[in-house]
C-alpha cells in the first residue's frame, strides 16, 4: 500500500480536571526522525513515545507535541518551606538587602531551585501521564496514517500514469528496434555499390556481412529493453501491494535502474524515433523520481 510521508493527526481528552492534547505531524525524510515535545514533568516518557512512533511509521520527519492543562487543585505545586527559609536567611545576610537597598520578591523566591515541588512523586506522574498519553498518541497516529494513505492514493495514481507512459513507449521501441539493422544494411549496400562503381571494384559478400554483424552487435538493445520491461513489472507490483510494508526506498532504487537502462538504450540506438521515445521515457522517470521522494 502506497503511503505519503506527509500527514497530520491529533487527539484530545479531558479527565480528572486535566485536559490532554496530542498533535503529530510528518514531513519527507530519507530516514525516520522523531522530534518529541512533552511537558517538562513528562520528559521521562520521550523514549517510550519515540519507540511507538518508530513501530508504526517507517520514514519521515515526525514531530509530536503533547500538552496538559490542569484545572483541579491537584495541579498545585507544594512549597518547600525549609528550602525557602534557607534562601531567605542567606539573602538577608547580603549587604544590599540588610541596608534596605533591595527588597525580597516572593515571585523571584518561588522560582529558586527546590522551592516549588511537583504535586506528586516522579513515578506517579509518569504513570498518570503514560495512561493519559498512550491512547491519545495512538489516535493521533491513526489520523496521521489515514491522511498519509489518502495522499498515497493520489501518489499511486500519478506514478501509474508515468508507468503507463513508459510502458507504451517501450512497446513502440520494441517494435521499431528490428528495423534499425535492416535500414543500416540497406544504407551500407547502397554506399558500397556507389563507391565500388566509382572505383570499378567488387566487394566480397562476407566482408559486407561481417560489417553488418558488427553494427548489429553494437546497436542491439534487446537485453536493455527486456530488463527495462522487468523493472516496470516490479514497479507495478510495488504499486499494487496491499500490505503496509513501506516501498519508498525500493522505488528509489528502481528509479535508478530504470534510468540506467534508458540511458544505455539511448547510447546504443542511432534511430531518431527511438531517441525521441527514450527522451519521453527519461522525462517520465524524472517525474517518478520526484514523486517517489514523497513515498514512505
Amino acid at each position: 500500500m502506497i503511503r505519503s510521508m506527509t500527514g497530520f493527526g491529533d487527539a484530545s481528552h479531558q479527565h480528572d480536571g486535566a485536559s490532554w492534547f496530542v498533535e503529530v505531524r510528518s514531513l519527507n525524510n530519507k530516514y525516520f526522525k522523531a522530534n518529541i515535545r512533552l511537558p517538562e514533568e513528562l520528559q521521562g516518557l520521550e523514549a517510550e513515545i519515540e519507540s511507538e512512533l518508530r513501530r508504526r511509521l517507517s520514514r519521515g520527519s515526525v514531530t509530536l507535541i503533547a500538552n496538559c492543562t490542569q484545572t483541579s487543585e491537584d495541579a498545585a505545586f507544594t512549597v518547600n518551606h525549609r528550602a525557602l527559609e534557607k534562601y531567605i536567611e542567606q539573602i538577608r545576610r547580603a549587604p544590599a538587602v540588610a541596608q534596605g537597598l533591595v527588597a525580597l520578591d516572593a515571585a523571584t523566591l518561588l522560582q529558586l531551585p527546590g522551592v516549588l515541588q511537583p504535586p506528586a512523586d516522579e513515578e506517579a506522574r509518569l504513570d498518570k501521564g503514560r495512561a493519559a498519553l498512550a491512547p491519545l498518541v495512538a489516535r493521533a497516529v491513526d489520523g496521521l496514517i489515514e491522511m498519509r494513505t489518502r495522499e498515497g492514493q493520489m501518489l499511486r495514481d500519478e506514478l501509474m500514469r508515468q508507468h503507463d507512459l513508459i510502458r507504451a513507449n517501450l512497446e513502440e521501441i520494441r517494435r521499431l528496434a528490428p528495423r534499425v539493422v535492416g535500414e543500416y544494411e540497406q544504407r551500407l549496400h547502397q554506399r558500397i555499390r556507389t563507391l565500388l562503381d566509382q572505383a570499378n571494384l567488387r566487394a566480397e559478400p562476407a566482408d559486407v556481412i561481417r560489417e553488418i554483424a558488427v553494427y548489429a552487435e553494437k546497436t542491439d538493445i534487446h537485453e536493455e529493453v527486456t530488463r527495462l520491461d522487468e523493472h516496470l513489472r516490479h514497479f507495478a507490483d510495488l504499486l499494487s501491494k496491499q500490505d503496509e510494508s513501506p516501498v519508498g526506498r525500493t522505488l528509489d532504487f528502481l528509479t535508478q535502474e530504470l534510468l540506467r537502462e534508458a540511458n544505455t538504450i539511448a547510447s546504443k540506438s542511432p534511430d531518431a524515433t527511438i531517441s525521441r521515445l527514450i527522451v519521453e521515457i527519461k522525462g517520465a522517470i524524472d517525474r517518478i523520481k520526484e514523486q517517489a521522494q514523497n513515498v514512505e
